[in-house]
């Protein structure tokens, strides 16, 4: 029979041949110093310098990914490896194949994750450009950890180690670099043990510039964390803007308010109902961003957010809605009975626009209300 293997490490690979042969010998090395059963795989994303016949003398095993992307690449060598474990490295040599026992050790413990952390275990100089080490990568993973309760404070490190079935479960499915963020992030939403080791980070011995694009894969890497958290992305904007919105119109509408030098007066009380529009439409957009989320399996389900669609339905919504159009409606009517009396002529605006701004604000949340009920319906009910 053959043995079981423990241990795949997983290369992804484009145009390395300055530095593949060295990973590889190091992680063999690896393994056969602390006498796993393990396998190497290299998986190949189209190089064209001689990569793959360098990775087949070593010894490796080469898997050909077609679909472009660092994250494509990672992904077809997962699926490709026969081990229960797998850590995952790049192929440049900055990181030290030789040195994973702490990674494995922490999968044999019980850990679903483990990643490495190059802040705890030492950049060398020239390793990480300036503008990564003090603003890319502590910035998102600061968002990281403030959108999804992380405890990862290294979210790119590029080695890791994991269960691979519990990471394939998750689904991973971005190509691009943003995969490193997408398995941190639905890890954490999933409630997977994860923890993380030191790391040493070294200059890549290749004579070509990186792969990475620092300003290009900054922002898809934030906006992958934007898009799996729409209480950041929407929610709290949304309430934000309302809380501000509300006091505005409810304070000015009635009088104007004199704050020492300053005078707030109907133009404020427009940018209220403004805020308030605005606000509610955010809110809206993280209700539905996260009922399709959790619908298409992309997020996990929300207690909380079952608990109040429980209690709301496309009947209440409707009615509510409708209260507030006929809210509207009437106030725009008390403000048509003004311009009648004054014989249909020029009015004061501070007393007018204090019923018809409040009045069209009423009939605009209405109609989104009625509509929004209805997009929730066909959100929460899906095909069939």
């Amino acid at each position: 029979m053959t043995p079981e293997i423990e241990l795949s490490i997983v290369m992804p690979c484009l145009n390395e041949r300055d530095t593949l042969a060295t990973c590889i010998r190091k992680a063999a090395g690896f393994l056969r110093g602390s006498g796993i059963s393990g396998e190497i795989v290299v998986a190949d994303n189209g190089s064209n310098d001689g990569s793959p016949e360098i990775a087949r003398a070593e010894g490796a095993r080469l898997i050909e990914v077609a679909e472009r992307g660092y994250g494509a690449a990672l992904l077809g060598g997962i699926k490709a490896a026969k081990g229960k474990f797998v850590i995952m490295g790049d192929a440049d040599d900055s990181y030290d194949f030789s040195q994973l026992a702490p990674f494995l050790e922490r999968l044999r413990e019980g850990q679903d994750l483990v990643m490495g952390n190059r802040f705890r275990g030492g950049i060398a100089r020239g390793a990480m450009p300036p503008l990564h080490r003090y603003l890319g990568n502590p910035v998102l993973s600061f968002f990281g950890r403030l959108f999804f309760k992380s405890q990862v404070h290294d979210f790119h490190c590029g080695l890791r180690g994991f269960r691979r079935e519990t990471i394939l479960a998750l689904d991973l499915q971005t190509p691009g670099m943003e995969f490193a963020s997408e398995m941190v992030v639905k890890a954490a939403l999933r409630g997977l043990r994860v923890t993380e080791v030191p790391t040493t980070l070294s200059p890549d011995g290749r004579n070509r510039p990186p792969h990475l694009r620092s300003w290009r894969d900054g922002w898809r890497h934030l906006r992958f964390l934007l898009i799996y958290s729409p209480r950041w992305l929407f929610l709290y904007p949304g309430l934000s803007l309302m809380a501000i919105g509300l006091t505005l119109t409810t304070v000015l509408a009635v009088n104007p308010v004199t704050v020492g030098p300053l005078s707030f007066d109907i133009h404020s009380l427009l940018y209220g109902a403004f805020f308030v529009l605005l606000g509610f439409q955010l809110v809206s957009f993280a209700v539905f961003s996260k009922v399709y989320g959790i619908a298409a399996k992309l997020l996990p389900k929300d207690p909380r957010l079952e608990a109040l669609l429980s209690v709301t339905s496309l009947e209440k919504g409707v009615v509510l809605g409708a209260m507030l159009v006929l809210a509207g409606i009437a106030g725009s009517i008390y403000a048509l009975i003004a311009w009648g009396q004054a014989g249909f002529g020029g009015l004061d605006p501070r007393a007018t626009m204090r019923i018809t701004i409040p009045s069209a604000t009423a009939m605009s949340l209405g109609v989104q209300l009625i509509f929004g009920a209805f997009f929730l319906t066909f959100l929460r009910q899906g095909p069939g």
